[in-house]
């Protein structure tokens, strides 16, 4: 079984890309669906860590967003608690994928080369686009505000140093039909 990861900046067309890959018929697991699950259920060791986020034991997801884009320390201390569980489940259905005969997994995973986990993968990769265009997409899909978006932007590894580590780059700077062809391209060369 081939094992590629799957990155990119926010806003780049990360999610996008991966929805046409599974259209291809492409296992693609999604580390942010994980890190979903993992808040649900370290939802108290959450709220012990981050009171301030946190009302009746509930996770104020945009609380917790502000504080650790904020606070590289505090980012740190959330990522301790979720990448454990959010490796262990892309571990857990990879194994799966592999009992099941895929040929190709793909694992959608936003801090890949920040978690050190390149050297996992056949290849890497990075789905890019100007910064102006990843900032008027994420303001336009989640409401952040430019210092937001620019928080959340710089907590990253630069997307110049993505694009140079990548195996295999994909510019998402045009109409989605392009993009859907440049994805199309790539798979076409990468899946016998």
């Amino acid at each position: 079984m081939r094992l590629i990861g799957l990155t990119g900046s926010i806003g780049s067309g990360k999610s996008t890309v991966a929805r046409r890959l599974r259209e291809l018929g492409v296992l693609v697991l999604d580390a942010d669906e994980y890190a979903r699950e993992a808040a649900n259920a370290l939802q108290a060791e959450i709220c012990r860590a981050f009171p301030e986020t946190c009302q009746s034991g509930q996770i104020d997801r945009a609380a917790l967003g502000r504080r650790v884009f904020a606070d590289p320390e505090a980012r740190r201390r959330l990522e301790a608690l979720i990448h454990p569980y959010v490796r262990q489940r892309l571990r857990e259905e990879t194994e799966k994928a592999q009992r099941a005969g895929y040929r190709t997994v793909v694992q959608e995973i936003p801090l890949l080369f920040e978690t050190g986990r390149e050297k996992d993968f056949a290849g890497v990769l990075v789905v890019a686009a100007p910064t102006a265009l990843r900032q008027a997409r994420v303001m336009a899909r989640s409401g952040l505000s430019e210092a937001e978006f620019l928080a959340r932007d710089q907590s990253q590894l630069p997307q110049e140093e993505k694009v140079r580590r990548a195996t295999w780059v994909i510019w998402n700077d045009a109409d989605p039909k392009t993009l859907q062809d440049r994805v199309d391209a790539w798979y076409r060369e990468v899946e016998p």
